[in-house]
């Protein structure tokens, strides 16, 4: 298998004592990921904004009884924070993008830094799994574009963990370390394949109707 997303040929050497670098990649991955949340982000900071002007506007991502963005957007769990959560989302997915540029171009991070960007990840997948749970069991809706937001957050997170661990930021067992390193793409994937599943028995009756 390989490690190509995160393998850094030139982190160990050159640049100042104690950074560490990232692969293209890796740099690659998260300006693709952090621009899927930001567009998702985007669009759904829009049609809430037209949502708010006139209430009875349907969102275009609409598209049935389950697929309905609308019941998404009139939910209280849209505005966790006291404001809309896509504004959350426009700040950070653009902050991922910049720092993919960052990696592009050849920078270099302390520790301290990975590792915040891994707590901000993970604090992404948190809110994501909320998310989720509240549209699939309470909310009863899907929202394309949350998806979209969702999948990016969780391979962000992912390969942030498995970059932090490769490189001795996030101390692992070597066993573990090996393996995650042979086997990357299986976090994402199952994690990915496990929500689809949800989805799926959820509204099994609605699918195959």
């Amino acid at each position: 298998m390989t490690t190509a997303v995160v393998d850094d040929v030139s982190s160990d050497r050159g640049g100042a004592r104690g950074t560490v670098g990232g692969g293209r990649a890796l740099a690659l991955l998260l300006m693709i990921t952090g621009a899927a949340g930001l567009l998702a982000s985007w669009v759904i900071t829009i049609d809430k904004i037209k949502l708010l002007e006139d209430p009875t506007f349907t969102p275009g991502c609409s598209l049935n009884p389950v697929v309905a963005c609308g019941n998404i957007m009139k939910s209280e769990q849209a505005s966790a924070f006291g404001f809309p959560n896509p504004m959350l989302g426009l700040v950070t997915y653009a902050m991922v993008v910049c720092i993919g540029v960052g990696l592009l171009a050849g920078a270099r991070y302390r520790s301290w830094f990975w590792l915040g960007l891994n707590a901000g990840t993970l604090f992404g997948v948190g809110f994501c799994t909320w998310l989720q749970y509240q549209s699939l069991y309470n909310i009863n809706s899907l929202c394309l574009w949350c998806c979209l937001a969702w999948v990016a957050t969780i391979v962000m997170f992912c390969y942030v963990t498995t970059h932090n661990i490769k490189h001795r930021i996030i101390p692992a067992p070597e066993g573990l370390r090996k393996g995650l390193l042979e086997f990357h793409w299986v976090p994402p994937v199952l994690w990915i394949g496990i929500i689809g599943m949800l989805i799926l028995t959820r509204w099994w009756d609605f699918w195959t109707s």
